[in-house]
């Protein structure tokens, strides 16, 4: 099996779970000290230099503005070497009332099997006015 079918294998088994409700998975493969940068100017923007920060300042802060869970739905994942390419998307309801219907690419970098950068590419628009 070559890298990049061995990476594609590992991403999408972790992100499985994911669509019933539980992430834990996904996030295991992320290694601690990962690079992850938020596309755009939103308040969940930028760059995180561990998981960690990224759940702090980011994904905390999005989750507290809606009403319950996201449901995700995976769509597609193409890699080429060390680099994978997941595409899905996440619905949910702000707490105004806004439907969240976010679709995301996650460019990552796999590592000796876990992923070690990721950049997220989404609707920044809709981002911001969930956090308007």
């Amino acid at each position: 099996m070559s890298t990049a079918d061995e990476n594609k294998r590992l991403v999408r088994e972790a992100f499985r779970p994911w669509e019933e409700g539980d992430s834990g998975p996904f996030f295991d493969l992320i290694a601690d000290d990962v690079l992850w940068t938020v596309i755009g100017t939103t308040p969940a923007s930028g760059v995180f230099h561990s998981k960690q920060a990224l759940i702090d300042e980011a994904f905390g802060p999005l989750l507290d503005r809606l009403e319950g869970p996201l449901k995700t739905r995976f769509v597609d994942v193409a890699a080429d070497g060390d680099k994978v390419f997941l595409r899905h998307e996440s619905t949910g309801i702000a707490k105004t009332g806004l439907r969240y219907e976010q679709v995301y690419c996650f460019a990552m970098v796999m590592r000796d099997g876990r992923i070690t950068e990721i950049t997220a590419y989404l609707d920044t628009d809709l981002l911001a006015r969930i956090f308007a």
